[in-house]
C-alpha cells in the first residue's frame, strides 16, 4: 500500500471514529437529559395501567371478526401550576379534569374506530402544547420522553392482555401520532407480525425513522398490511408546518393513492396529495369549525380535522386492512 493510500485510509478511520463518538455522545446526552427530566418534582405521578380508570375502552366486536385498535390521543393541556407552585409541562392522568378532556377525543374516535372492533385508549402524561409552541425539535424530543414512555408502557400492558390471533391497529392524532411512530420503534418483530396497519394522523414520519426502524413501511394502496398511513391537511402548501409535516411518506386517505390524483369527499370537497410537499391540499372545505389556536395550528393548515374529516374513509379502511390481514394468516 503506497503512502497516499495509507494516508487516505487513516483519514477515513479517524472520520468514522469521530462520527461514532459524536453519535455516542449525543445518545448519552439525551439519556442524561431524560433522566434529569424524569427526576423533576413537577412531573405528575405515573399512570398505573392495571387500573381501569387509566383506560377508555369500547368493545364492540360482537362477531369476533374485527381488530384490536390501540388509539393515542393528541394534546389537551397547557402548562399549569402545581400545588407547590411549580410549572408542569404534562397532563396529570390522576386529575379528573385532565382525564375528562382526553376522553372527549377518545369517545369521538371510538364512534367510528370501535365499530366492529375492540377499542382501547390509554390516558397518558402527554406533553403540554407549550413545548410545541417553541417550534424546537430538541425541546420537543426531551419533553415528550415521559409521554412516550407512558404510551409504550400502556401498549405493553395492552399487548399482554389481548388475543394475538386478532389483527392489531395502532392509531394516533398529532402528539398521539408521534407516539404511533415511537411505538413502531418499540415493538418487537412478533408484535409487528400482528399489525394490520398504523395510522399517523397529523404528524410526520421522518426519513431517519424509516432507517432506524424496519417496522415503518409506507402504505402504497388501500389494502396492504403491516404498513404506516401518514397524512397532513392544508388549504395551500404554503401553510404546511415543517414541525408536523416534514415527512418522507404520505397517502391520500380518500382514494388511497400516493400520486396527485384528486379525490372527492362528501360530494363537495376535493382532496389532492401534493407529491412535492407530501401534504393533502383540500378545496371546497373551509374548516371553520376548527378555530385558530395561538397562531400555531388551524391557520391555513387544518390540523384539527385529521381524525374527523376522513373518519368514514378510515373506518372502512381499517376493516379492509384487518380483513386482508386475516386472509394472509389463513393462506400462510
Amino acid at each position: 500500500m503506497n503512502k497516499k493510500r495509507i494516508w487516505q485510509t487513516t483519514i477515513a478511520i479517524v472520520a468514522c471514529t469521530a462520527v461514532f463518538t459524536a453519535i455516542k455522545f449525543s445518545q448519552q446526552a439525551n439519556e442524561k437529559a431524560t433522566t434529569r427530566l424524569l427526576a423533576s418534582k413537577s412531573i405528575p405521578q405515573a399512570p398505573d395501567y392495571t387500573d381501569t380508570t387509566m383506560w377508555y375502552i369500547a368493545e364492540n366486536d360482537t362477531l369476533g371478526s374485527g381488530a384490536d385498535v390501540f388509539y393515542v390521543v393528541s394534546t389537551w393541556e397547557e402548562d399549569w401550576i402545581t400545588a407547590d407552585g411549580d410549572t408542569c409541562h404534562y397532563a396529570d392522568v390522576w386529575n379528573p379534569k385532565h382525564r375528562e378532556r382526553m376522553s372527549r377525543e377518545m369517545k369521538k374516535a371510538a364512534e367510528y374506530m370501535a365499530d366492529g372492533n375492540r377499542f382501547y385508549a390509554p390516558y397518558y402524561r402527554h406533553t403540554t402544547i407549550d413545548a410545541w409552541m417553541m417550534n424546537n425539535e430538541d425541546t420537543i424530543y426531551h419533553r415528550t420522553r415521559p409521554s412516550m414512555a407512558d404510551v409504550c408502557d400502556a401498549f405493553d400492558h395492552f399487548q399482554k392482555q389481548r388475543d394475538h390471533s386478532r389483527p392489531l391497529i395502532i392509531a394516533g392524532f398529532s402528539q398521539g401520532a408521534m407516539a404511533v411512530v415511537e411505538l413502531l420503534k418499540h415493538i418487537d418483530d412478533d408484535t409487528y407480525s400482528q399489525l394490520a396497519a398504523a395510522y399517523v394522523m397529523g404528524y410526520k414520519v421522518a426519513a431517519e425513522d424509516t432507517v432506524e426502524c424496519k417496522h415503518i413501511r409506507a402504505a402504497k394502496g388501500e389494502a396492504d398490511t403491516g404498513v404506516t398511513i401518514c397524512y397532513n391537511t392544508v388549504k395551500d402548501v404554503k401553510y404546511a408546518k415543517p414541525l408536523l409535516t416534514n415527512t418522507c411518506m404520505a397517502i391520500n386517505p380518500v382514494n388511497w393513492h400516493t400520486d396527485d390524483t384528486p379525490a372527492t369527499l362528501h360530494d363537495t370537497i376535493t382532496v389532492t396529495l401534493s407529491t412535492t410537499h407530501r401534504v393533502l391540499v383540500v378545496s371546497g372545505y373551509s374548516g371553520d369549525e376548527y378555530r385558530p389556536y395561538r397562531g400555531f395550528i388551524n391557520v391555513g393548515d387544518i390540523h384539527s380535522c385529521e381524525p374527523w374529516l376522513y373518519s368514514q374513509c378510515l373506518k372502512q379502511n381499517m376493516k379492509v386492512r384487518s380483513r386482508e390481514w386475516r386472509k394472509a394468516q389463513i393462506e400462510s
